[in-house]
């Protein structure tokens, strides 16, 4: 029997499979496990455990039904945290003259919430890494609910902001790792659809948050604290929920929960999983665990190219949290809940993007199939395409009809066009970043997540002012021209996409 490798080569080759230097190239969606590299592997040690074909302790071999209720739950965390960032938007003008700063300045309940959005997932997206997606959102999302009940019982401003940022900071880590826990247990060709129901929840709670909020501040009974009281009610009970039925399914560290209880039934100490060994030193895990995510940003051309064309659009959803109230309140002089209600039009065209992501699966299962059921993150550029050219029409829609002149219906409809084309551009943006990472999807993700986050926690801070100064008309003009501009890069993407992923030292690509 080969004898159990010493404990400095198992930490080299931990670090080999963090870093995706392995003898021979690992595969696009490594973390499918390909049963023929998983073979080769095993014949080189036999003592190293992974998982057989039809290994029941693989997530990807769990029922469809199971994986389902472990999509749902990981919906509704994403929902907990991204409904918190724009539910106490409405209560900006309540919260002002409490505390005695101006409108201006309460901007910040939003800014600072997402500017946590960018920062959290530097640290989950390596946690899950190291211990597994539980362990990365579960506890954050308790710290969550906590910080809300801290928002919801401030009596001044500082302690508003703080508990805001903190809120975002924690709430940021099912929003920025539950796309990696998808690309855990599903398939790449079932993972699209996957991900179009995520992308739902995660988009969703930003629009349905100001019609909520809306609905509570106005209400004598219970005023502004009760926004973030209910968001704080919703967490726990999501939190409960996925404590007691919510499985880990992270691979690395379900297969050395393995090889540890292989050890004890079999007796066999040589066996192992590398995922044992990785170095946890301080030095390591700042250098090299932390910054990853910061690391794939500025070195991975994909992850650049793609988290640059993210971020304008998941800014201009929030920069709408200030733009409708512009329109619809102060112009049309709607009362707070009538005026919340325009963000069901962005809702309506998150749920129409559902159908435009889903018209695209037959042919990405059809190219995956081509490539031996392996994925082909290009495939799921065409329906970005689509969203880039509905998002410029619909910026463009609503800035020239918002004019109270014009029937209201008509910035509605545009508010759907805005709405069906963000979240076909989010959807498949993670989608491609899921695909081409694999193992390192969540480091990926926060990437991505880290600048979409910084742009959309600024962008609404200069809302006011150049929406004032310049008119709804001309300044959603000058964001419609970027959204034009922009038209070109998923065709840019499709055409060189192989081309930048084969730069790519995270995801190398196998000839």
């Amino acid at each position: 029997m080969s004898q159990r490798p010493s404990s400095e080569t198992q930490t080299d080759l931990a670090e080999d499979q963090l870093n995706g230097a392995t003898s021979t190239p690992p595969p696009r969606d490594e973390e499918k496990a390909e049963p023929e590299l998983e073979q080769r592997r095993k014949e080189r040690d036999p003592n190293l455990v992974t998982f057989s074909e039809n290994d029941p302790e693989n997530p990807r071999n769990w029922s469809t039904k199971y994986k389902g209720w472990i999509t749902f739950q990981l919906g509704m965390l994403a929902l907990s945290a991204s409904l918190g960032s724009s539910i106490i938007a409405p209560a900006e003008n309540s919260i002002s003259e409490y505390v005695g700063v101006s409108t201006e300045v309460t901007v910040l309940l939003i800014s600072l919430y997402i500017l946590g959005f960018a920062f959290g997932p530097l640290c989950w997206a390596p946690i899950s890494e190291i211990w597994g997606r539980r362990w990365s959102m579960l506890p954050a999302v308790f710290c969550l609910g906590l910080f809300s009940i801290g928002t919801a019982t401030s009596k001044n401003a500082p302690s508003l902001f703080i508990t805001r940022f903190f809120g975002g900071l924690f709430g940021s880590a099912p929003v920025s790792n539950v796309s990696a826990a998808l690309g855990d247990i599903w398939d790449p060709k079932a993972r699209g659809i996957a991900v179009t129901f995520y992308a739902v929840a995660v988009v969703g709670g930003p629009t349905l948050g100001p019609v909520i909020g809306a609905a509570l501040t106005v209400n004598p009974h219970l005023g502004w604290r009760w926004t973030e009281y209910i968001q704080s009610i919703w967490v726990f009970t999501v939190f409960a929920m996925c404590v007691f039925t919510m499985p880990e399914v992270y691979a690395p560290v379900l297969l050395k929960w393995k090889a540890q209880r292989l050890r004890k039934e079999t007796g066999n100490k040589a066996l192992y999983h590398p995922h044992e060994n990785i170095k946890l030193d301080p030095k390591t895990i700042v250098t090299k665990h932390f910054s990853r995510p910061l690391k794939m940003l500025f070195t991975e051309p994909m992850v650049t190219c793609i988290a640059f064309y993210a971020s304008f659009v998941y800014a201009i959803l929030y920069l709408t949290l200030e733009v409708f109230p512009i329109v619809f309140e102060e112009e049309r002089h709607w009362k707070p809940v009538v005026a919340g209600t325009p963000f069901l039009g962005l809702f309506v065209g998150v749920l129409c993007a559902v159908v435009i992501n889903l018209s695209n699966q037959r042919r990405y299962a059809r190219i995956a199939d081509a490539a031996h059921g392996k994925p082909v993150p290009e495939a799921r550029l065409a329906p970005m395409a689509i969203g880039a050219v509905l998002f410029a029409i619909g910026l463009f829609w609503f800035g020239w009809t918002a004019n109270p002149k014009i029937h209201w219906i008509s910035p509605v409809l545009a508010a759907v066009f805005i709405g069906a084309g963000f979240n076909t551009i989010f959807q498949q943006c993670i989608n491609f970043l899921v695909d081409t990472y694999g193992l390192y999807a969540a480091s990926a993700v926060s990437a991505n997540t880290f600048l979409r986050s910084v742009l959309a926690a600024g962008l609404p801070l200069a809302a006011k002012p150049m929406f004032h100064n310049l008119g709804v008309g001309p300044a959603t003009s000058i964001l419609g021209a970027v959204a034009t501009v922009a038209i070109p890069v998923p065709f840019i993407f499709m055409k060189y996409g192989l081309t930048l992923r084969k730069k790519s030292k995270f995801a190398p690509v196998r000839d």
